[in-house]
């Protein structure tokens, strides 16, 4: 049963993000084209406790700014490779970055965070054989990467993860995914029932956003866009967590059925009526288990 905290920030932060149906497309497009007009683009540390005196922030330029942040007081003994997510539209939030610290700490790790672009105004042509390319670099490494990423950026990290397989480059140590998006073409029926039960996540808006990122809606189903549809086998070992109040679970539950399938080791953790990337969630109990059970994973 979901914790209290958790029924709170359930119904708190749809309110938050003034969260609601689609309007229309070219005014959901107009409404983020102008808001990304405004970004700072620069890393949002907020809530990070003593942030400066812990992380020294370097960025590389990959085609785009590609953040690495190297602890000042601990040794390295791996990289944890964090791809962001916001529905390809959105950009790294602060609670990325809190989650992604307290993981690397967790695991002796430096991070590295890449701002891909965001859509409408670009699509994953625009970011993915950079990012492929980066994650390799960083994978041969000493210690190698731990892949990680939440929604969107959970099913960027995937396709990510089939590139360097197909393309014989250093693959990660481990993936791990939060709610992963995985399928945009929207295959799995459930879907749409799930949009009843899910406070946070609108399929309307799940719609556009997938056809921004593909570019064209014959580029809805191809690896890069969807990875829960391609060839799985031969992946890095995995853990997977996610709940049921959230609509993108009936592709992962596809994607726990492909895995099977496809001799890929990846472990599923389904957590009956929680929300979308519930892990990441400050405060609440839920969020606590999930990085233990995360943790347990990579050590």
């Amino acid at each position: 049963m979901p914790s209290r905290r958790h029924e709170l920030l359930a119904r708190v932060i749809p309110r938050l993000r003034r969260a609601g149906d689609l309007d229309s497309e070219p005014a959901e497009r107009a409404r983020v084209e102008t808001e990304h007009r405004s970004l700072s683009r620069s890393l949002p540390t907020r809530g990070t406790p003593r942030f400066a005196r812990n992380w020294d922030v370097t960025v590389t330029d990959i085609g785009f700014p590609s953040y690495v942040l190297t602890p000042r007081h601990r040794h390295v003994h791996r990289t944890l490779y964090y791809v962001h997510g916001g529905a390809f539209m959105a950009p790294i939030d602060a609670v990325h970055v809190q989650y992604a610290t307290r993981l690397a700490d967790a695991i002796g790790a430096r991070i590295v965070m890449p701002d891909y672009p965001l859509a409408p105004e670009h699509t994953w042509a625009d970011s993915h054989d950079a990012l492929v390319a980066d994650a390799a670099h960083w994978a041969a490494e000493p210690g190698g990467i731990v892949l990680a990423g939440d929604s969107a950026g959970g099913g960027l990290a995937l396709a990510m993860a089939l590139s360097m397989r197909d393309r014989g480059l250093a693959p990660a140590t481990h993936l791990v995914l939060h709610a992963p998006w995985v399928d945009l073409t929207t295959s799995t029926p459930e879907t749409r029932a799930a949009d009843a039960i899910d406070p946070w996540l609108f399929y309307s808006k799940l719609e556009a956003y997938a056809l921004w990122w593909a570019g064209s809606a014959d580029d809805l189903g191809r690896p890069e866009v969807s990875p829960a549809l391609a060839d799985l086998s031969g992946l890095p070992t995995s853990l997977m967590l996610y709940g049921t109040r959230d609509l993108l679970h009936p592709g992962c539950r596809l994607l726990a059925r492909r895995a099977a399938e496809a001799g890929w080791d990846l472990t599923s953790i389904e957590e009956p009526d929680l929300i979308h990337v519930y892990g990441l969630l400050p405060f609440i109990p839920e969020a606590r288990r999930a990085f233990t059970q995360v943790v347990d994973f990579l050590r």
